[in-house]
């Protein structure tokens, strides 16, 4: 089974202590960060060639921490309002929990009917992760250059590179 951790960095624009709230999410997760890219359709395609690479699964769960649902058209062509929405249509048994402090609307207003009935049985919101929600074997970020000031996404970034230095670290001691 396996399970993605998609971190979008604008998460972190409304959090109180952004960088403490991001290495608790990255030692959760307890694995490195294999993907980062700037604009959130990028990671699909990463995730799919990790998958293959890996010989994983398809992903039974995906925990979307960021500031929007992306879900909000279905658009054949894949963009950065719509990655959750394709990775639900590709994967057609993956759950989806999005982690959000502050949800700027539903999905529902955005997705015709019968499209959000589908998936809203496999969609869900709130400001935790689920209990038992399963660690990731994909970490990936997104740097939303447009959406997070500059300052900040440099200081998370060097919180990411820091947790990558350290699992190293870890993974090495332990072999």
């Amino acid at each position: 089974m396996c399970s993605i951790l998609d971190i979008d960095l604008d998460y972190f624009n409304q959090i109180n202590n952004p960088h403490r709230r991001l290495e608790k999410l990255l030692a959760w997760a307890g694995c490195p960060v294999m993907v980062v890219v700037e604009n959130h359709n990028e990671v699909l395609k990463k995730w799919k060639g990790i998958i293959k690479k890996m010989n994983l699964t398809e992903p039974q769960h995906i925990l979307h921490v960021d500031e929007h649902h992306d879900m909000m058209d279905e658009k054949a062509t894949l963009n950065i309002a719509n990655v959750i929405y394709h990775a639900m249509k590709i994967w057609p048994s993956v759950q989806v929990h999005w982690l959000v402090e502050h949800a700027i609307d539903s999905p529902a207003i955005w997705l015709s009917d019968p499209t959000w009935e589908k998936l809203s049985k496999r969609f869900t919101w709130g400001t935790n992760r689920p209990y038992n929600w399963p660690k990731p074997h994909i970490v990936s970020v997104c740097t939303s250059p447009e959406f997070i000031s500059s300052q900040l996404r440099k200081e998370l970034m060097m919180v990411i590179d820091q947790s990558r230095n350290g699992l190293t670290k870890q993974i090495n001691s332990d072999s």
